[in-house]
């Protein structure tokens, strides 16, 4: 592509039309489920801004939407950026022709065409075969025994066994050695967040992409065309605003209850501490209740023949963690964890992933600015644990020192579902859910959330180490 040193004039120039475009051709900007040019001006005060942008540029030979939306947080983007040109670019297990076709396998799980695309066009790129393109059948028995893996990652890690892990690493001419599955893996669970993060936005394509536009037609002018391919085609005009028809001073009342809520909360710990035996109850009533969380506009879709031809089994999908009966044991994040025994792992078999992962998942955990809405020097602390453990409660994990009975004064139903539909079903999720929870805060916070999800990478991550731990150590 082109060498850093090279961007010292060409980032200027492209960073320069970029903001051009912003300003003079808002219409381009309508590429997620808000407006840029509303919302983040590139100027040259931003010295971090204009030096992400030059990375990425020099990286992938673009800018695309999701640097584009993620740079609202900086040093995420800079940490994503940095361990996705690692898995992708660097020394590695896998050749780079694995890596992206792996890329597009994890993406096509999730029906994310943006993403298909775009490594589709990258596999190509680094020599890869256009024939493996015609369907996963076409591609090496070797990826081809990594569909089951990339099925239970992407929708049911919980069953994830270490029968699963044995047969790839059986020793026969299609066998993967540990290091190799240890990169897949990740690869793998990198690109399903991303779908997550990329429908979760509702990040449509670049200009000149398929599926991409330029200008909006007046008779969408209500909404953005990122709509349409997010399952939403319509609103009233009195719902053009995120608060939809809801009164300002009614969401604004929102946000002041929920500062509220989180102050009797920190009152109540400080007071007392409710027991063990109580904390795994909660858990478990939590566990249980997020299983009747789900959306009006929550139907069986069948994912088009672009995407699922990169995957086996298109009936397969997100199932609760226990229902009808089924009791699947807890994961104690005290009996295996990504900091006491993955980080190891992974670094051991894959040099550098491990450290660059672990930075990324710290980052996304703390990342605040001490805002709510229009609150300045909040502690947001207490609501983003609320987030990240509903994420992990979804998938059956459990951390003994939280009080689950938090999580349901902290997050409505609104917000639940729309967790819920990015991290099980990110396709699904419409401009709808995204503007019916926060109705007053920033887009940036919203953003803020998604970038969240990088973090729950390490819990597939974890589950499917596990399965290796300690027998491989």
């Amino acid at each position: 592509m082109f060498s850093r040193t090279s961007l010292g004039s060409l980032g200027a120039v492209v960073i320069y039309l970029l903001y051009l475009s912003y300003w003079y051709f808002p219409d381009n900007i309508a590429n997620c489920f808000f407006l840029l040019n509303q919302t983040i001006q590139v100027g040259n005060e931003d010295a971090m801004m204009h030096t992400l942008f030059a990375d990425s540029f020099a990286t992938l030979g673009r800018l695309d939407n999701v640097t584009l939306v993620m740079v609202f947080h900086p040093q995420y983007l800079e940490s994503f950026l940095k361990t996705q040109h690692y898995l992708l670019q660097m020394d590695g297990p896998l050749p780079l022709h694995y890596r992206h076709y792996i890329g597009i396998m994890a993406a096509a799980r999730h029906q994310c065409s943006y993403l298909v695309n775009l490594h589709v066009n990258d596999f190509l790129h680094v020599g890869g075969d256009p024939k493996w393109l015609n369907g996963l059948e076409n591609a090496p028995q070797k990826l081809q025994n990594l569909g089951e893996l990339n099925k239970m990652l992407a929708h049911r890690p919980w069953l994830i066994t270490k029968e699963h892990i044995e047969q790839l690493l059986k020793t026969e001419e299609n066998s993967w050695s540990l290091a190799e599955l240890i990169h897949a893996v990740v690869l793998l669970t990198h690109y399903h967040s991303l779908a997550s993060f990329t429908f979760g936005c509702g990040i449509s394509p670049e200009i000149d992409c398929e599926g991409g536009h330029t200008f909006r037609p007046p008779s969408v002018s209500n909404y953005c065309i990122c709509d349409i391919t997010n399952g939403y085609h319509g609103m009233d005009e009195n719902q053009a605003s995120p608060a939809g028809s809801i009164p300002i001073t009614e969401s604004v009342c929102e946000v002041e209850a929920l500062m509220e809520k989180m102050k009797q909360l920190q009152e109540c710990r400080d007071e007392e501490e409710a027991s063990q035996e109580e904390m795994a109850t909660r858990f478990e009533r939590e566990k249980r209740e997020s299983m009747f969380v789900c959306s009006s506009e929550d139907e069986e879709s069948a994912p088009a023949r672009d995407v699922s031809r990169h995957f086996e089994d298109t009936s397969y999908g997100y199932k609760d963690f226990s229902r009808h009966g089924m009791h699947v044991p807890t994961f104690r994040v005290q009996d295996y964890s990504w900091e006491d025994h993955g980080y190891s792992l992974v670094n051991r078999l894959y040099p550098d992933v491990g450290q660059l992962l672990d930075e990324k998942f710290h980052i996304a955990y703390n990342l605040t600015y001490n805002t709510m809405a229009m609150h300045k020097d909040v502690d947001t602390s207490m609501l983003r644990r609320a987030i990240w453990n509903y994420i992990h409660c979804m998938f059956g994990i459990r951390y003994d020192d939280y009080d689950y009975g938090e999580i349901n004064q902290l997050l409505d139903r609104s917000f639940k579902v729309y967790i819920k539909t990015v991290v099980c079903t990110p396709e699904k999720t419409t401009k709808r859910m995204y503007d019916s929870f926060w109705r007053q805060f920033e887009h940036s916070e919203k953003v803020q959330f998604a970038c969240i999800l990088g973090g729950t990478v390490g819990t597939s991550v974890c589950y499917t180490s596990s399965c290796n731990y300690p027998d491989s150590i």
